[in-house]
């Protein structure tokens, strides 16, 4: 009546452990591939962006940096060129730490040199603070008798 499988009970443990070995092996699996994609796809979207300015001509606007005066050690005056040829625009900025002012719109200058362009502007924003200082240091001419 009663029949007596003792190999019954064995293999029922070995499939067990086999199917949790699998399952283990697919969750770790699964968990590394997801873990490679998410460390992969910034690299994949910085470079489908760069294909993408390549595609279009590269139209992204040139600038430049022609000069930069120091006023202090957080504050810089900076001029930029903006654009290309006559489309160019020079743009004198207040630069701060915390933020960026546009203080004057300039037009597109004749073409010269950067060194040219650095070094008269340099000059040109040295001599107007030395001009400023020497009238803020004389007495104002008193009026009164």
């Amino acid at each position: 009546m009663w029949s007596r499988r003792p190999n019954a009970c064995a293999a029922s443990a070995v499939d067990n452990s086999a199917t949790a070995s699998v399952s283990s092996f697919q969750t770790i699996a699964v968990l590394v591939l997801f873990i490679a994609v998410m460390a992969v796809l910034p690299w994949l979207l910085r470079r489908w962006q760069q294909r993408q300015m390549v595609a279009r001509g590269g139209q992204g606007v040139q600038t430049q940096v022609l000069s930069s005066v120091a006023l202090s050690p957080g504050q810089r005056i900076v001029v930029v060129e903006v654009g290309q040829g006559g489309h160019s625009t020079r743009l004198v900025l207040g630069v701060t730490a915390q933020n960026i002012h546009c203080l004057h719109v300039l037009g597109s200058a004749a073409p010269a040199g950067a060194a040219d362009v650095a070094a008269a502007s340099s000059a040109s924003f040295a001599g107007a603070m030395e001009q400023l200082q020497q009238a803020s240091s004389q007495p104002a001419a008193s009026t009164h008798p």
